[in-house]
């Protein structure tokens, strides 16, 4: 999964998608109901640094995948909308799989 640009990607969003979920529907109602301000802490810290490696990672794809600056542009907006990531995703599945996209750079070399 790690080997190609493609799936680094998928598996950061996957990742910092889930982390702004948890810091939406966990963390802050535990630190709003129940003043638990540590959650926030935690897992805020986590999902910023997953934040900027899911803004990297989509920047590596973009150079080496060779993506056009819209496909981009909907990766970062889809990096702030909760489940964002997860719809990119699908998407980006879609694509493939209709071969309007590349998986590889070695395809996209070829292509």
């Amino acid at each position: 999964m790690f080997k190609t640009v493609l799936g680094r990607f998928k598996v950061i969003g996957y990742l910092e998608g889930l982390s702004f979920l948890l810091l939406l529907l966990v963390a802050m109602p535990l630190k709003y109901a129940a003043g638990m301000d540590m959650a926030v802490t935690i897992v805020g810290g986590a999902h910023g640094a997953l934040f900027v490696l899911y803004i990297l990672a989509a920047w590596h794809a973009f150079i080496a995948l060779k993506w056009n600056l819209k496909k981009l542009l909907w990766a970062l907006v889809a990096s702030v909308l909760p489940a964002g990531t997860f719809v990119f995703e699908s998407y980006l599945k879609k694509e493939i799989q209709a071969g309007r996209a590349y998986a590889t750079p070695e395809e996209a070399d070829r292509g």
